[in-house]
């Protein structure tokens, strides 16, 4: 490792003094113009972690569901996964490092992760379509390259496509070809398979409007089009020809504020859906005959796949495991009828996509969704035998929806630093600053079937506030009340929350 070329670089993507950011459960995110020495430095990390690892790790530039001034950066593990948590601690100490400590806090790491120098290493970078993302793949470059690495730019991928590579390449193709056209062929055929029997014959064809949040996903559902069934017809809105990236669209923006998204007109009972920045979310809704908005956020996915799946079992006769992992932000009318009603069981975790993935491996079917729209099943390899054998036995199978509460809300309030919150009980409940916890109790005590929980943000200095109830006007009222006992006792900025919000 030749340090003094790291120092020689680094002085080219130098930190800000004072400085300090924290890798999250979406990795590093802040305004763009302060990453420069952030995406240097996890150039450098992923070449240490894949010479640990022996395997490809992926580098994904990108800020999600953030405004398009902001950016991000984070690290995918060898099976397409999030980045480990121990290795969580050793990008964060290596992004606040100051320069004059760089090359040590390298060493250190090299030495705690018991990483051998001499090992190959192999970096796949990939990004949004954000203008400051191009500039900041290049740092990650210069990273990779002083240390060593080699590296390929797959350029502008949507998040889980550069999963999707980094878990081909360290399969040795046993998972798919790592190229785009395989990542198109993979995903397609398989649609295929699962929804031949929604299309009618004939001429009758489904039409599904897409909201691509002005982002990749826009470009990359265009080049997927050739790849679907001929009985749907995609249509893309907010596609970025004009409009900023998450600007009033994007599933963020639809599940917040319970409404379609500009730019996108809805008649009764079309179809739509939404991306976010980085097109790994995705939320659908529609408007009925008397012209109301239903949304169905990954709750009501999860609801609806896991039912689907353990009704089939119940059919068949096979007795795979099948478990639901929720955060403590679910829906509560979606957690009663999974448990209640189908009998499958549901766990709770932390709020992140990898707390949620870690708990669902645990099952042959595992299947989770946060309510913003992240989310997946996953299958063990007896399942996935099993459920390719029988196939051909679902095309007469039609799926059940369950009628879901709707009477939720979710919001967030601007704080001058995120982290005066502080939560337990897998962020259900507040542990700082001190009362706000019993606030909220009292509070939620005035309603029926109510519920309400505050977290902070872990990529923003916000504080997310969700509240259910038996109706929405009382879901409203008490969404208002904890949001504003949040301002008061945890140094709320800005304009106070508002009724009707």
């Amino acid at each position: 490792m030749d340090l003094d070329a790291v120092t020689k670089h680094s002085a080219s993507h130098a930190k800000p003094d004072g400085l300090i950011l924290q890798y999250g459960t979406a990795g590093f995110r802040t305004k763009a113009d302060r990453l420069d020495h952030v995406m240097f430095r996890m150039g450098l990390l992923a070449v240490l972690r894949s010479k640990q690892t022996k395997s490809t790790i992926g580098v994904m530039v990108t800020a999600s569901h953030n405004p398009e001034d902001d950016n991000g950066v984070k690290l995918v593990d060898p099976l397409g996964e999030m980045l480990a948590p121990s290795w969580e601690e050793h990008a964060t100490r290596l992004a606040n490092a100051e320069e004059q400590d760089l090359a040590r806090a390298l060493v250190a790491i090299s030495e705690e992760a018991a990483v051998n120098l001499h090992q190959d290493a192999f970096v796949v970078i990939a990004r949004d379509t954000r203008p400051s993302s191009e500039k900041l793949s290049e740092s990650v470059i210069d990273g990779v390259t002083v240390l060593g690495g080699q590296f390929h730019d797959y350029g502008l991928l949507t998040t889980p496509q550069l999963h999707y590579m980094v878990c081909c390449r360290n399969t040795g193709g046993r998972y798919g070809e790592a190229t785009i056209d395989g990542y198109f062929h993979k995903l397609s055929t398989a649609f295929a398979e699962l929804s031949k029997q929604a299309f009618c014959s004939g001429g009758d064809q489904r039409t599904l409007k897409v909201d691509c949040a002005n982002g990749i996903g826009a470009l990359k559902l265009r080049e997927m089009k050739q790849y679907l069934p001929q009985g749907l017809s995609v249509q893309l809105f907010n596609d970025g020809t004009s409009g900023k990236l998450n600007h009033f669209c994007g599933a963020d923006f639809v599940k917040s504020h319970q409404k379609p998204p500009e730019g996108l007109e809805m008649k009764a009972n079309e179809r739509c859906c939404s991306f976010d920045g980085d097109a790994d979310r995705i939320i659908y809704y529609y408007c009925d005959a008397d012209g109301h908005f239903h949304l169905i956020d990954g709750d009501k996915i999860a609801m609806l796949i896991s039912s689907f799946l353990k009704e089939l079992l119940l059919e068949i006769g096979e007795s795979l495991t099948v478990g639901v992992v929720q955060t403590a932000y679910a829906n509560g009318s979606s957690t009663r009828y999974l448990e209640e009603v189908m009998k499958v069981p549901v766990y709770c975790t932390k709020t992140g996509v990898k707390h949620l993935h870690h708990k669902a491996q645990e099952f042959d079917l595992g299947v989770y969704f946060e309510a913003n729209g992240h989310g997946t099943v996953l299958f063990s390899k007896a399942a996935e035998t099993k459920i390719r054998q029988l196939a051909k036995e679902l095309e007469d199978k039609k799926g059940k929806a369950a009628k879901m509460l709707e009477n939720v809300i979710d919001l967030f309030n601007q704080v001058a630093d995120r982290e005066v919150i502080s939560t337990t009980d897998a962020e259900r409940q507040v542990v700082k600053p001190p009362g706000l916890q019993e606030a909220i109790n009292d509070l939620v005590r005035k309603y029926k079937l109510s519920r309400a929980f505050v977290r902070p943000s872990g990529t923003e200095d916000v504080v997310r506030v969700y509240a259910e109830a038996d109706s929405q006007e009382n879901a409203d009222s008490l969404a208002y009340e904890v949001s504003l006992a949040v301002f008061q006792q945890a140094g709320g900025v800005g304009e106070r929350p508002q009724p009707g919000f």
